[in-house]
């Protein structure tokens, strides 16, 4: 088992409570978890990763359990209780270098200490729907969701987040526009910060500036935006949406440049790889997919069986499959087309098509009836 998840460049979390490792370089997926204990409120809505190492993977559960996953060992090592499944699901985890950073969508911001008892906790507004880390300054966090707006918070200094968002001007028809913050990010090497919405909107802040409304705005599509992930680079956000569509857009003037194809179904995770253009992306139509961030082609493609939640990529050089990748995903959709069939049920139709050979049982026997009447005339006469 530990060779297999050593092996391992992304994993993901299902809706089944599964944790899935995949190995890209062997083109084989695997399931770390006790199969006999299964259940719902083991779904997994959270991961990342739980030292620099990356030897740990940390798993956020519904019912408000956080487990420790060895991926050296390859087995779950540690199992601590930090929420209760009455707050909500986890809407975000991290970790310093001796604290556990948990968020609900309650809006419960808790940090746990190592070695402690007490637990500092924070209330950032209620219906989170992402909490975030800053990767330079772990110290650092950023929330929002349903009419919440985003916020930073120093959890060195807990009393009062240290930038809350303004609202954007009115409308045309001077109506206050509703808040929807679905994900966020922090740009690398500035002090910006990038969000989108659920009524499909792109938003860049800059909490070093006076001016707390974004300080650039973007649409894409009509559909709610779930989720997003920032490419090297730093000039470049990567969004999806309900309805399976992934999009690159140009953060410098907002304008879209390129969509991703193939996908169906909600887009539920998106990671995109620290050194190589590679972009991560699972959902509800149960595919990992690897596309590339230069020609925006599908460099590989895996079928998981269950509906995905998020998704973790190494930070490691992933070994892809060259050109055995366009194989590798027609044989996926041939297993794909074999899965479907065999669940369907037979049914038989009346206006159903009929096979060569009752054709040819029919026209025999219309021959000899053919022939009995001619029989008949000749007695007759």
């Amino acid at each position: 088992m530990a060779d297999k998840s050593q092996t391992c460049s992304v994993w993901l979390g299902s809706e089944t409570g599964i944790l899935k490792g995949v190995s890209l370089s062997k083109k084989r997926a695997f399931n770390f978890c006790d199969m006999s204990s299964v259940s719902r409120d083991q779904e997994i809505c959270a991961l990342t990763w739980g030292d620099r190492q990356e030897s740990e993977v940390l798993v956020g559960c519904v019912n408000g359990s956080v487990k420790t996953f060895s991926t050296e060992k390859g087995v779950f090592t540690e199992t601590r209780v930090c929420g209760d499944i009455s707050q909500g699901r986890f809407t975000g985890i991290a970790v310093t270098d001796r604290s556990l950073i948990t968020c609900v969508e309650s809006g419960l911001l808790k940090v746990w200490t190592e070695g402690s008892a007490d637990t500092v906790e924070i209330n950032v507004g209620g219906e989170v729907c992402r909490m975030r880390q800053n990767p330079s300054q772990r110290h650092r966090v950023a929330t929002g969701g349903k009419e919440n707006p985003l916020k930073v918070w120093d959890l060195e200094r807990p009393d009062k987040p240290i930038f809350t968002a303004k609202n954007v001007a009115n409308d045309w028809l001077d109506l206050r526009v509703p808040v929807w913050v679905r994900d966020v990010a922090f740009i690398p090497d500035s002090d910006r910060i990038v969000t989108c919405t659920g009524y499909h909107q792109v938003r860049v802040y800059d909490p070093s500036t006076p001016q707390r409304r974004p300080v650039l705005e973007a649409e894409f599509g009509e559909y709610p935006l779930t989720t997003l992930a920032l490419p090297a680079g730093h000039d470049r956000v990567v969004v999806g949406n309900t309805h399976g569509q992934i999009a690159i857009l140009d953060l410098r003037k907002g304008l879209v440049r390129g969509c991703m194809k193939g996908l169906a179904g909600s887009v539920r995770g998106l990671q995109c790889h620290p050194s190589s253009p590679l972009l991560a992306s699972c959902g509800l139509d149960r595919f990992l997919r690897i596309h590339s961030l230069e020609d925006r082609s599908t460099v590989h493609k895996v079928y998981l069986k269950s509906r995905l939640n998020c998704v973790l990529l190494s930070s490691r050089d992933l070994e892809l499959v060259g050109s055995d990748a366009a194989g590798e995903v027609e044989e996926v959709k041939e297993e794909e087309r074999d899965e479907v069939w065999d669940s369907m049920e037979t049914v038989s139709e009346k206006g159903e098509k009929r096979t060569v050979e009752e054709e040819a049982e029919e026209s025999r026997e219309t021959a000899e009836k053919k022939e009995e009447k001619k029989k008949r005339k000749k007695a007759k006469k």
